[in-house]
């Protein structure tokens, strides 16, 4: 069967059409704020939108039905496309004028790393700083909308649950219209959004730092308008707790939070993910908590003296809000956690290969993966024991199928492997081991911060040009659950069958 370019072409102009409109509303912000670069983010809008509206004119003729092959297309090809209109703002506006950085920098947007080369954020024009925050706000939710209505219906089972239980627009969904259940959730994310900013705002943060740490925050992506990131508001407890809240909420299925809304509480209580995920936070903060309290110097490895409330208080704060930040692949920042203890520094990186759940923002394996090869693992032990039996893995009192389970372990070594080449690949250019592992880790698994020399107090401004596109190609991967934008590389996806 031939690939049908045209609608392939029609979808990302269609992207390209979306990108550009989101620019003019940063050019908005821009000209209410003054900041003297409006009509240049103005004019990087109606560029995309032009180039969007002719690709979606010339192939307006298009068949309407879209296979496997032209999704996966669709999928990979148009982060692709939207991370490189997405340069436009910076490069026009001379913000960031180096195509590489300005492209690491949309990459890590749109993926919700919130790795940034930037040296200086706060002399950065207002628009400019919205723009970043809002290339996290729209990735967050193109990510949603991806693993929820449209990644099953290619097939890809293990990348999350709903594909796992039923592949195809039924099962667990909002509503048996992918559109609808689109809709539910951008409402619920917009909501979640406008809440945060509010609260924000109230906690003592100015009406547009509210509005961009919300938009990053949702997302679980960690792009700061400060240099600091939130350390900057280590004085004001309140704040940081606010975004804890919405991290957890951001690192939580979508899908459970309309379900609370609709009163349906015990299907939230009783999803083993949202179990797990729930006592990973207790277990880890607690953990954390401790050894910050005896073993660790807080007035070191913060910018403002976080002992507002007590050194109990401050070492729990700071504990939690670093364990959900890095589980949820947020990657804000309220502390120096790399002078805390060699122990924790190992700790932090294991965390960095854990991810939220599926359905939410945050990258990483997931829970739902390392639940069930944990529940794969056991039930090896009793195989062994029973070799006859019938042993099939259950998730939610529902047994999985054993092509589920092969998917996900596949994935497992698949990510493993990605993880080790991508830190080969960063030694290549004498960054050293610690840098270069923590580099891979944090690059595919959208975190953010690493370690060494790109730890959190840094950026990756050093990282040379060809290393920035290695990473930003990890960041992608890594954002699209491997298979997708791997199948692309290999020889039979392409051929005409």
């Amino acid at each position: 069967m031939r690939l049908n370019y045209k609608i392939i072409f029609h979808f990302l102009g269609l992207l390209l059409v979306f990108n550009g409109a989101f620019m003019l509303l940063a050019a908005l912000v821009g000209a209410i704020y003054k900041d003297g670069v409006s009509m240049q983010i103005a004019l990087a809008g109606l560029i995309t939108m032009i180039f969007g509206a002719i690709s979606m004119i010339f192939t307006r003729n298009h068949k309407k039905e879209i296979n496997k092959r032209e999704g996966y297309i669709v999928v990979a090809f148009g982060w692709i496309i939207m991370s490189l209109s997405g340069t436009l703002p910076y490069v026009i506006s001379g913000s960031i004028p180096s195509f590489t950085n300005a492209f690491f920098e949309t990459m890590s947007g749109y993926t919700t790393t919130g790795a940034s080369i930037l040296n200086d954020i706060e002399i950065l024009p207002k628009g400019i700083l919205f723009w970043r925050s809002l290339t996290h706000w729209i990735g967050g939710m193109g990510i949603i909308v991806l693993a929820i209505a449209i990644l099953p219906l290619l097939g890809i089972g293990g990348m999350q649950l709903f594909a796992a239980e039923a592949p195809g627009p039924s099962a667990d969904k909002l509503h048996p219209r992918i559109t609808d259940t689109a809709k539910r959730l951008w409402l619920i994310y917009f909501g979640y959004t406008a809440a945060e900013t509010i609260l924000l705002n109230v906690a003592g943060m100015s009406f547009f730092d509210a509005m961009n740490h919300a938009l990053s925050t949702l997302s679980t992506g960690g792009f700061s308008t400060k240099n600091a990131s939130v350390a900057y508001w280590n004085h004001q407890p309140l704040i940081q707790y606010i975004i804890i809240v919405f991290m957890f909420l951001a690192g939580t299925n979508f899908v459970l939070s309309y379900f609370a809304f609709k009163g349906k509480i015990k299907k939230v209580l009783h999803d083993e993910e949202f179990k797990l995920y729930f006592k990973f936070i207790v277990i880890f903060t607690a953990i954390a908590t401790l050894i910050i309290y005896f073993r660790a110097d807080l007035s070191q490895s913060t910018i403002h003296h976080p002992m507002v409330w007590g050194k109990g208080e401050s070492a729990f704060r700071h504990g939690f809000f670093q364990v959900l930040s890095i589980v949820t692949t947020t990657g804000f920042v309220s502390a120096d956690y790399t002078l805390w203890t060699p122990f924790l520094i190992v700790f932090f990186f294991g965390l960095m290969f854990l991810g939220g759940s599926a359905g939410s923002t945050s990258g990483g394996v997931k829970v739902v993966r390392h639940l069930i090869l944990i529940k794969n693992g056991f039930l090896e032990f009793k195989r062994t024991l029973h070799p006859n039996a019938i042993l099939p893995v259950r998730y939610n009192m529902r047994a999985i199928s054993g092509d589920i389970v092969f998917n996900i372990l596949g994935f497992f070594i698949l990510y493993m492997l990605s993880f080790i080449i991508g830190a080969l690949v960063f030694s290549m250019f004498q960054i050293d081991f610690h840098s270069s592992v923590g580099l891979s880790a944090s690059s595919l698994g959208n975190v953010g911060p690493a370690f060494g020399s790109f730890g959190p107090v840094n950026n990756y401004a050093a990282l040379p040009p060809l290393g920035k596109w290695w990473a930003s190609f990890l960041m992608l991967i890594g954002r699209l659950e491997l298979f997708t934008v791997l199948i692309l590389f290999t020889p039979f996806f392409w051929r005409n069958r």
